[in-house]
């Protein structure tokens, strides 16, 4: 083997790996990316407003073709189209993290979901590098040479967009399958709010539950036995949950848990809400992006022991907590 050649399958290996962990990271989690997109098409990023609605299908194409590309790199399968559609897409992400970094527009790109953090500066340059890595590459295509026979190139990378669609339809209609976020079963949050030495921002900052009247995140943090009932924005929230999140709140209460509700919406929809349904729960008031970190689903339940996560689940799923 030559030096080019074993280069070439070097560079092959390496960014098919990444651009798959990358993929992966994201596909188990895309509510995350389409709240990045979310961002960056915001009118204080790129002021493309109107693509906002379409947030979450630009997210699922863009995980899925990332995903797929990196398998496809490693498999050796279509080297041509597979190795211009990476370069395309890094050099439109080297756009993306270059004026991020230039003018300090999104701190995290979310490039490997909340697996791993980077700085706009950081994943430029991790951008750069994989443009010199494919355009090797595409110089030395003549390298690339499939691994297996091409029906078997074929069927792996079907069967791999089957699983990533499923995958993203179980995380869509419940939860992430794996969550990476400050508020996964088991972090305690009391402890994701402290400041360290160096003095970087906690994982858990911007988190305060208040009632009209009072402050209670420390009562509630501080209590054994806590339902909360994540729901983002009230307008949104799923009509058809309430009866079962009525029922669930009675079954908790019955078992001596303190259930409240927390909500970004202003107080008069709180207000219209709870009259409406004649809710037997106060609903609080949190940060939307927290809320949004916290929880993957509109509504979602969060079950705290002493500020430690000891379940989260989706509405439909409220028979997963043992009372």
């Amino acid at each position: 083997m030559t030096i080019s050649k074993f280069i070439t399958l070097i560079f092959r290996l390496f960014t098919g790996a990444l651009f798959i962990f990358s993929g992966f990271v994201k596909l188990v989690d895309p509510l995350g990316s389409a709240y990045k997109f979310e961002e960056y098409f915001s009118a204080d990023v790129l002021n493309l407003e109107f693509l906002i609605p379409f947030s979450l299908p630009f997210a699922i194409a863009l995980i899925i073709i990332e995903l797929l590309l990196g398998i496809s790199l490693i498999l050796g399968s279509k080297k041509k189209t597979t190795l211009w559609s990476l370069l395309a897409i890094t050099t439109l992400f080297l756009f993306l993290t270059g004026y991020s970094a230039i003018f300090d527009k999104v701190t995290d790109c979310g490039c490997f979901g909340d697996a791993i953090k980077l700085t706009p500066w950081e994943t430029f340059y991790k951008n750069i590098l994989f443009i010199f890595l494919i355009a090797w590459m595409l110089k030395n295509q003549r390298h690339i040479a499939p691994f297996l026979p091409k029906n078997a190139n074929h069927w792996l990378l079907f069967l791999s967009l089957s699983s990533s669609l499923y995958v993203t339809y179980y995380a869509l209609t419940y939860l992430p399958i794996i969550d990476f976020r400050a508020y996964a079963v088991g972090k305690n949050i009391k402890e994701g709010m402290e400041y360290k030495e160096d003095g970087t921002i906690p994982p858990v900052h911007d988190f305060y539950l208040e009632s009209e009247t009072e402050d209670l995140t420390e009562p509630i943090l501080n209590a054994p036995k806590v339902a909360l009932i994540v729901m983002n924005e009230l307008e949104h929230t799923d009509n058809n949950a309430w009866e079962t999140l009525l029922d669930f709140t009675a079954k908790a209460k019955q078992n001596e848990y303190i259930v409240y509700a927390l909500s970004s919406s202003g107080s008069d929809i709180v207000n219209a809400i709870k009259k409406q349904k004649n809710l037997p729960f106060d609903i609080l008031f949190c940060d939307g992006t927290t809320l949004k970190t916290m929880m993957r689903a509109n509504p979602g339940i969060l079950i705290l022991n002493n500020a430690t996560v000891i379940s989260k689940f989706n509405w439909k799923n409220t028979n997963k907590l043992v009372y």
